[in-house]
């Protein structure tokens, strides 16, 4: 009989009734070390056992600190199959957010994955509370490492972990995930057992049959790589982790996966290089790459024959080694945490290559919309996944409820009741709507809109999105609240910028220089201008200008899932901005 999966940790029994050679594997200074689905399975009890001897029990607390690693996820499940919370920190995070989060969920014990952390964590620890015990994953001269407790457990043969698991109800707690959001202090979303289950559940339809194997690079802290890792499982298909951003070109070589999950963000810098080698072709070979691309500019699923026709050649000449370069073996594409530009979506569509976009936050667990095979449509983030709802407020906000919603913010029930009405509906701050009923379209934050000087609203992510449809723009964030008209502040893709300027014959020093010359304001005026027809005048970026370094998460300028802190990043470039407006004083607005 299959086993019935309620909770997180019956994913394991799931996964010995079919065990795998490769389960789980992860790449560590340049080592693969490969998991079989018993090696981990056992891995996980004895874990379990040793928590349990150092005092853990159900409603314990156990952080984890630590990039995409095996361990990482049997610690996960270690702590979740004796009912203890399980919460993951942010590599990245700085000093007060730990200490924060230290307290706020009364951590008693932490796993965090090497030397560097360590010594980013322990003086935190020993700030916000000195009993808490720390676990190194890899082996740190002076650090207690989590071998200590897996020895431990080995030897606890006396412990049945049954009583645990039976103690485990489907609507309790699994994981505390705070949010770093985009101002404020860190919220722990409460999510439970059957948020997860019934999201990655439901969420199957992404996967068809055929997915043997899935690469990982996004951070497994984010609930959207978690429930990813989770769903792999549960449709039985091997897990690999990438070491690093670094290494990602050669990782994905030596997996060849059927699938990866990503953002927006990554997928933009694949099309962006591509474009930059298509472009260093000559003649006859340049022509087909461009034919090829525009043709894939205007795909659609049912685009006919003689479109199918052209597009097989395309896919034989050109396309094969778009394939190629990100392993050759990919069945399906998953994008999350930001809006896709649909232009990209149709084009790796194109290449073979399908993206489902999908929509969700993590306190939805997260989906609560997705395309894939059975119903996608370019420019939506998708149909509703099985037993969410779905409508919009009269001001344009999605709202949801179903099995996918939180069961609110840790100790602060004052928010709790703020984000969830008293009817169960969730609000997620997100303006949209419903196409045909049945697709949904994400226009902008409720939050991040703003309204300029002559009363008009502004969807910056709308504008944002078309610009950064250029090569020349790595990163932009529109702004003008309260002013008379939008501006922007744009990180340049230095990359291709460097490629242009040499063809120019103008001299590359710095990024500090380069952005000051004339010819190069007059490009980036040009792709602006090009950019911002079909937005209303009122709309459309009047006055810009280009910063010299990109905007990171540990820079602060971007959230973990590369989310823009605009705040932030108009305050740390306050007087550039004070500079824009002031050269435009005279400046009429459009109406």
């Amino acid at each position: 009989m299959a086993a019935a999966i309620t909770r997180v940790f019956d994913l394991l029994k799931h996964s010995l009734e079919e065990p795998q050679k490769e389960f789980i594997s992860g790449k560590i200074k340049g080592n693969w070390i490969n998991y079989t689905t018993q090696q981990f399975c056992d891995a996980v009890d004895n874990l379990s056992r040793g928590l349990i001897k150092v005092g853990i029990d159900k409603g314990s607390r156990i952080g984890v600190m630590s990039h995409n690693r095996p361990e990482w996820n049997i610690a996960d499940f270690a702590s979740n199959q004796i009912g203890a919370y399980q919460i993951p920190l942010y590599p990245t995070l700085a000093d007060h957010d730990i200490q924060f989060i230290l307290k706020d969920a009364e951590i008693s014990v932490i796993f965090v994955a090497d030397e560097d952390l360590y010594k980013k964590v322990k003086p935190n620890v020993e700030a916000a509370n000195p009993e808490i015990k720390i676990y190194t994953f890899s082996e740190v001269t002076g650090a207690k490492n989590w071998s200590l407790l897996i020895d431990e457990g080995k030897a606890s043969t006396e412990i049945n972990l049954d009583e645990y698991r039976d103690k485990i109800k489907p609507e309790d707690i699994l994981t505390l995930i705070y949010t770093s959001g985009t101002t404020g202090t860190p919220k722990g979303v409460m999510l439970t057992h059957n948020n997860l289950v019934a999201n990655f559940v439901n969420s199957a339809v992404v996967m068809p049959e055929g997915v043997k194997k899935g690469l990982s690079f996004l951070p497994l802290s984010h609930i959207f790589e978690r429930m990813i890792i989770y769903l792999y499982l549960f449709n039985r298909t091997s897990v690999y982790y990438a070491e690093s951003m670094d290494t990602i070109v050669a990782d994905i070589q030596h997996v060849k996966p059927n699938s990866f999950s990503t953002v927006p963000r990554l997928l933009e810098k694949v099309y962006d290089k591509i474009m930059e080698k298509g472009k260093a072709l000559t003649g006859i070979k340049k022509g087909i790459f461009f034919w090829s691309v525009a043709l894939a500019e205007k795909y659609t699923i049912d685009a006919g024959a003689w479109y199918n026709f052209k597009l097989g050649i395309a896919r034989k000449l050109v396309f094969k080694k778009w394939q190629e370069a990100l392993g050759g073996e990919i069945t399906v594409i998953v994008s999350g945490g930001a809006a896709l530009n649909p232009k990209l979506a149709r084009i790796f569509w194109a290449a073979g290559m399908p993206v489902f976009e999908g929509y969700g936050l993590t306190e939805t667990s997260p989906v609560i919309t997705v395309n894939h095979f059975g119903g996608t449509m370019f420019g939506s983030v998708g149909e509703v996944i099985k037993g969410v709802e779905v409508k919009i407020a009269q001001d344009g906000e999605v709202l949801t409820r179903g099995h996918q919603v939180m069961k609110g913010y840790y100790n602060r029930p004052d928010l709790t009741a703020e984000a969830i009405d008293a009817d169960g509906w969730f609000h997620t701050g997100d303006i949209g709507e419903l196409v045909d009923g049945r697709f949904l379209r994400i226009t902008d934050r409720k939050k991040e809109m703003f309204k300029t000087a002559g009363g008009k609203y502004i969807a910056p992510q709308m504008l944002e999105n078309k610009y950064k449809e250029s090569i020349f723009i790595e990163q932009i964030m529109v702004l003008g609240e309260n002013k008379k008209f939008p501006s922007a502040l744009i990180v340049p893709n230095f990359e291709t910028l460097k490629t242009w300027v040499g063809r120019k014959g103008i001299k590359f020093t710095s990024n500090e220089e380069i952005i000051k010359n004339e010819q190069v304001l007059a490009k980036y005026n040009e792709v602006i201008e090009a950019a911002s027809i079909g937005f209303g005048k009122w709309e459309q970026v009047k006055r810009f200008a280009l910063l010299p370094k990109e905007w990171s998460i540990d820079g602060g300028e971007l959230t973990p899932k590369l989310s823009l802190k605009r705040k932030v990043i108009t305050e740390k470039n306050k007087n550039i901005v004070e500079k824009i407006y002031k050269d435009a004083e005279d400046y009429k607005a459009p109406n």
